[in-house]
């Protein structure tokens, strides 16, 4: 091998083990940390895309080129290799070894073999997208540990002043509320946007979510942790296009075929129902608890936090709890109460205990 050819085999041996333990450390986290079936899948196609392109290249000068003892670069490391307190670094520093790498795949292999930098810079677009898509992911960390620990989400008003909207949020949060959604069909959109704003601000102050209903342009405006769209209102994915992926798009659905397709479009939980008649809204018809059985079946193979809705209340939580669900969202059974924080106390003793 001539020294030429066995400097770009030598690269590319190196570079390629570069990529196929970053990409390996990305599918072990979307796997195992995100749970996410859909971009563990990617990574597992990436990994073995590599393979394949790789498998155009003479293994035996691969082995023959590798020298680790006599490689120079093992002997130089950063503080930054080993200054990795959170999770997040990790990935990006993966993302970036798995990207580099692959361009010098790309660069080198044009010297040995041209389809196979073909191939490889074909890998390292389709890298591009599914490592941004995880990064924007980790964007929304701290509003998807919220939600992945909310067991109670209320539906509230405009309320009739801005002071009785903040004493809401405040008071309630304090009782157990872990989501509010500001629904409210008769405000005008300037007032929409105002109640949002001051909500989305004291939800933070609360440590709690704030979601709007239906207006994702309205949630984006006024800084809020996302959108929440029924089946006749903004599809999810162009909720997603509109919000990015540093909020949360959450979905009404009524039938296991439109929670097949929310997940489809990404979003990050869905509300599932109508469960029992309600007193704030209508239905033509209920799903019942049996569709929450079918839910609770079918997302623990691809999880999404599911909140059953429509009428529950305390003396029906049980009949929820046993469907697998031990997340809800109320509007009256909370809104309409006597002294709506003991309520709101009272139902979450019945979610958690």
């Amino acid at each position: 091998m001539n020294d030429s050819r066995q400097t770009s085999y030598r690269i590319l041996d190196a570079s390629a083990n570069r990529a196929a333990e970053g990409i390996r450390t990305i599918e072990e986290f979307v796997r195992f940390g995100l749970d996410d079936s859909l971009a563990a899948t990617v990574a597992k196609e990436l990994r073995h895309a590599l393979a394949a392109a790789l498998s155009r290249l003479n293994r035996a000068e691969l082995l023959a080129a590798r020298d680790t003892d006599g490689d120079v670069g093992t002997a130089l490391e950063t503080t930054a290799e080993y200054s990795r307190t959170e999770i997040a670094g990790v990935i990006t520093a993966a993302t970036q070894r798995v990207q580099q790498s692959l361009r010098v795949l790309e660069e080198y292999g044009k010297t040995i073999d041209v389809e196979f930098a073909r191939q490889i810079e074909s890998l390292r677009y389709r890298a591009y997208t599914h490592h941004r898509q995880i990064e924007l992911q980790l964007i929304a960390g701290d509003r998807k540990r919220r939600l992945a620990d909310a067991v109670l989400y209320l539906l509230i008003d405009c309320g009739g002043s801005e002071d009785a909207f903040i004493e809401t949020i405040r008071t309630l949060s304090t009782a157990g509320v872990d989501v509010f959604q500001l629904r409210d069909k008769q405000a005008t959109d300037r007032q929409l946007f105002e109640r949002a704003k001051c909500g989305a601000s004291i939800a933070k102050d609360c440590e709690v979510l704030f979601i709007v209903n239906d207006r994702a342009d309205i949630a984006l405006a006024a800084g809020a942790d996302g959108v929440h769209v029924g089946q006749d209102e903004l599809p999810a994915a162009m909720a997603r296009r509109v919000l990015g992926y540093e909020r949360l798009v959450g979905v009404s659905t009524h039938t296991i075929d439109q929670v097949h397709q929310a997940i489809r479009d990404g979003a990050d939980y869905i509300g599932c129902g109508p469960t029992f008649p309600s007193s704030t809204k209508s239905f033509d018809s209920h799903a019942g608890t049996a569709f929450l059985k079918q839910v609770h079946a079918e997302t623990r193979q691809t999880p999404r936090p599911a909140f059953a809705i429509g009428g529950i209340n305390r003396t029906n939580l049980d009949q929820v709890s046993a469907c697998g669900f031990h997340r809800i969202a109320v509007t009256a059974a909370i809104n309409d109460a006597d002294d709506p924080a003991a309520a709101a106390r009272e139902l979450r003793r019945g979610l958690v205990g």
